[in-house]
């Protein structure tokens, strides 16, 4: 599911991003990575960068848990109406 958060397997192997943060916001840690490098990973630079992608972060995983909560629930309903059959 592409978005527009979503970096081309092209650019994020010419920035050099680890498979494990090739994710749904992989488009933003490639600016980010870039500031950081710039500034010498000084923890007060690439603010505006660092919000950003740890906001995207977090959106994705709330839609993670209520796309996983909406699951158990219809499994949850499944399972009840399979023991109401059942009887």
């Amino acid at each position: 599911m592409p978005s527009s958060f979503t970096a081309s397997q092209e650019e994020l192997k010419a920035a050099k991003v680890p498979l494990g943060w090739r994710d749904q916001c992989s488009a933003l840690l490639i600016p980010l990575n870039t500031c950081r490098r710039e500034n010498y990973y000084m923890p007060w630079t690439c603010e505006n960068e660092r919000h950003g992608y740890e906001k995207c972060q977090y959106d994705d995983m709330m839609r993670r848990m209520k796309k996983m909560s909406k699951l158990k629930l219809q499994q949850a309903e499944e399972a009840a109406e399979a023991a109401e059959a059942i009887i």
